[in-house]
């Protein structure tokens, strides 16, 4: 337990080793922190050592195993097999699920045949149509990924596997909301994420090889072309909130919605950036090396090595328990007397790097897109609350809310 919670680690067997070279991903130059390797698989040793550990560590009855990369889907279907061996031999009866982050490009009917045996989530990533996609989700040799992206959703959808899409939102879809909304309508997303893509780049200065930084870094950095923009975040999810609100609440589930309505509703965040403290969610390389977060994959975030150090004790360590509490205790005065703090609370401070209007350090640079949806659907969210607090569907927010568009816009 860290800050009163069960802690969650995101998986990387095969650490940054991806087949596709997407330009805005944060994590493919990763592989500059081992520059001696050459075999990226986790080995059996480590295989088995995390997953024992990690059973043990949970003291809730279903623990919850994440894989992800890079791209695991590398490592082919049978070294899954032998992870659910592993899983079944250290369960210790406690209900085991598998979650299972990909680019959907290796998907076969073996894979899926897998999965669905195996009941594992599947985290399909995907940026809107074909144009759309193709813009920066590319293989290593620059061809376009789409249609076989497009083919793993039929293979999955044919074998019954359950899956939700994550869309990254940078600069170019961020301006193309409905578009992107109405086409993983369209494909059979019932459960959608987006997730703002937000980097700074640097030359590399001799203290790491990595150029995109972190918010601590204090050297010449500038924000990436890629990057969404601000305001452009807010208006993106307004776009499609407003979609939503009219046609698909209880139909299509969006996780930022799901989330606001939560906290909305008086209840603490399901997703770590909105919390006031984080720490709780950890991500492991493929060698044993655990680290504060994904985001936080950097030399100075290393906690220790599994196999060496042992997982809880490094997971629950003075350092990791100092990086979750710095999200509170860094939060700007600014932030702490906004009106939708209890909503926010700064979000990840992977984003806070520029400064408050009064010139203090740590305001998250997606600010102003918050405060813009956050601000429009404050009176749809309330609304549900109501409804919930009567014992009524949130989904009778979609009747209110077309009555007040036709008030609000004289719609006959």
């Amino acid at each position: 337990m860290i800050n009163g919670k069960a802690f969650h680690i995101m998986t990387k067997p095969t650490g940054s080793i991806c087949n596709l070279d997407c330009e805005y991903c944060f994590y493919l130059e990763k592989e500059k922190l081992y520059p001696d390797k050459t075999e990226w698989a986790m080995n059996d040793e480590v295989l088995e050592s995390y997953i024992k550990q990690y059973i043990a560590s949970q003291k809730t009855g279903e623990v919850n195993f994440t894989w992800q990369g890079g791209e695991p889907a590398l490592l082919g279907v049978d070294y899954f097999r032998t992870v659910i061996e592993i899983e079944k031999k250290y369960s210790g009866g406690k209900k085991i699920s598998n979650s299972f982050q990909t680019n959907g490009v290796l998907l076969n009917d073996e894979w899926c045949e897998f999965f669905a045996e195996n009941n594992f989530l599947i985290g399909l990533s995907i940026d809107g149509p074909e144009e759309i996609h193709n813009k920066y989700r590319i293989y290593k040799g620059g061809q376009p990924s789409f249609k076989d992206v497009m083919r793993a959703i039929e293979l999955l959808k044919k074998h019954n596997v359950e899956f939700n899409t994550l869309t990254c939102v940078q600069k170019d879809n961020s301006y193309k909301a409905k578009e992107v909304y109405s086409f993983l309508k369209e494909v059979g997303s019932g459960f959608m994420q987006f997730i703002p893509i937000v980097e700074r780049q640097a030359k590399p200065d001799g203290r790491t090889s990595l150029s995109l930084v972190s918010p601590e870094y204090e050297g010449d950095a500038q924000v990436t072309d890629w990057s969404v923009e601000p305001l452009q975040y807010g208006k993106f999810l307004t776009e499609i909130f407003d979609e939503w609100v009219l046609k698909d609440v209880g139909k299509v589930f969006v996780q930022i919605f799901d989330v606001a309505l939560e906290v909305w509703y008086g209840m603490k965040a399901s997703l770590c950036v909105f919390n006031e403290i984080c720490g709780n969610a950890m991500a492991l390389e493929h060698n044993g090396d655990l680290y504060s977060c994904d985001h936080y994959v950097y030399p100075e975030n290393k906690l220790g090595n599994i196999v060496t150090d042992g997982l809880e004790k490094i997971a629950t360590s003075s350092q990791q328990i100092k990086f979750g509490m710095d999200k509170k205790i860094k939060l700007p005065a600014y932030c702490e007397q906004c009106e939708y703090k209890f909503i926010c609370n700064g979000e990840c401070p992977k984003h806070r790097f520029i400064k408050t209007p009064d010139g203090e350090d740590g305001l998250n640079y997606l600010c102003e897109g918050y405060k813009y949806f956050f601000s429009h659907i404050d009176p749809y969210m309330r609304f549900m609350v109501n409804e919930l607090n009567n014992k009524r569907p949130p989904a009778n927010v979609m009747n209110w809310a077309k009555r007040n568009l036709t008030k609000k816009f004289n719609i006959k």
